[in-house]
């Protein structure tokens, strides 16, 4: 069986930019059903792509010298409630998408990997998985005649 190719195993970096564009956005928005479905797809698209990341970035850093003022949340306040709040919240939604994206291909490759094994299996030759096949029919034909 040296002539099947099988194809290679999915990369996850190989298809960050197809899950962190925008670029299909407004197919995305248009293949849903409903006014609430397009608002919410538009939404989470919007939101988890690295540019939503890299506004909201720029959102805490703004807000880091009111922060460190005498009075202010304090450092270790700011990072937890503002900057990991707001600029974790894209970059996990991106991460989830690349993976999204990768797991879709992995299991596409696998159906086609298994598609053409069984197209090179040959269930009709003489021997093998036939006579396997048969035999299990005369079973059954003979356990349908005994119990008759």
């Amino acid at each position: 069986m040296s002539d099947v190719q099988l194809s290679m195993p999915v990369k996850a970096h190989r298809h960050i930019g197809q899950a962190i564009s925008i670029r299909g956005l407004r197919a995305d928005v248009q293949r849903a059903d409903g006014v609430n479905a397009k608002i919410a797809v538009f939404l989470t698209n919007i939101v988890g792509s690295m540019w939503c990341a890299y506004v909201f970035g720029i959102i805490a850093l703004i807000g880091l010298p009111s922060a460190l003022k005498p009075g202010g949340e304090g450092i270790i306040a700011w990072i937890a409630q503002t900057f990991l709040q707001l600029v974790l919240l894209s970059v996990i939604m991106v991460g989830q998408n690349v993976q999204s994206v990768a797991s879709d291909l992995r299991s596409q490759h696998t159906y086609d990997d298994t598609v053409l094994i069984l197209d090179r299996l040959d269930i009709h030759t003489t021997g093998g998985l036939k006579d396997v096949a048969d035999r299990i029919d005369n079973l059954e034909l003979a356990i349908k005649q005994s119990g008759s």
